[in-house]
């Protein structure tokens, strides 16, 4: 399995902590949000892609440099808020051409969790299929701004939507998914057929749509560093871990 971080955005939210570096390596509980996520599941991948863009990917390198585990950065050549390809693209920026068998883990590098990611590796491994992870969310507010879901008891899921005005369920989708090489490979038709590409959460709608996906229920907490107060909620809770 392979790991794609997304780290291409410029959290403008977050100036002027992130006017010149990225969010991704902000300091949490003694070191870089992005160091929590890759050593929670290090061994279990063979490597790490990191997609940024042209601002931040000097930074980039001068972190992977420091850690030893395989990391790639690539530079999606954006350099501004208003250029940026959006995470479907930079997804696919990252699987130019799938042809392996390998399973890709993509995820969003701004975000700390209060759980291990094992168990979701484990739910798609046991599902032999492409995964998602979701929560219970019973604030409409919040389900009108994230991707909503319901499910079989199975796990199945069997409704897709993509910040809805009137949610189907209270199940929300945060940015993690495991996909199948014969499921990525086909961003290209999902872009060609209308998906949207500024989420990360739009290529797994519409693929839920063309094959059996399963949905993982977190066992935990996910904390999104959205502005500069949650930022400092998570210094707050994760420095007394």
């Amino acid at each position: 399995m392979k790991a794609i971080i997304l780290a291409a955005g410029y959290a403008t939210r977050l100036y002027p902590l992130t006017e010149n570096y990225p969010k991704p390596l902000l300091p949490v509980g003694g070191k870089p949000i992005l160091d929590w996520l890759i050593e929670d599941i290090g061994d279990a991948v063979d490597e790490f892609i990191v997609v940024t863009n042209h601002k931040f990917a000097g930074t980039f390198e001068e972190w992977s440099a420091k850690r030893s585990e395989r990391i790639t950065i690539i530079d999606d050549r954006t350099s501004t808020n208003e250029t940026r390809l959006g995470a479907v693209k930079d997804i696919q920026v990252a699987v130019p051409g799938v042809k392996e068998s390998t399973d890709y883990f993509v995820m969003a590098g701004d975000n700390m969790l209060d759980f291990s990611l094992r168990g979701f590796i484990e739910y798609a491994k046991k599902k032999k299929a492409s995964c998602i992870m979701c929560h219970e969310e019973h604030r409409l507010e919040a389900l009108q701004k994230t991707a909503v879901i319901t499910i079989e008891e199975s796990g199945l899921i069997t409704t897709y939507e993509e910040k809805p005005k009137a949610p189907k369920g209270t199940l929300a989708v945060p940015p993690f998914y495991i996909y199948r090489a014969e499921d990525i490979s086909r961003i290209q038709e999902a872009i060609d057929g209308g998906c949207g590409f500024d989420a990360p959460g739009s290529f797994a709608a519409w693929l839920s749509t063309k094959v059996a996906m399963y949905a993982y229920l977190m066992p935990g907490h996910r904390y999104d560093i959205g502005d500069i107060a949650s930022y400092e909620a998570v210094k707050e809770k994760f420095n007394t871990i």
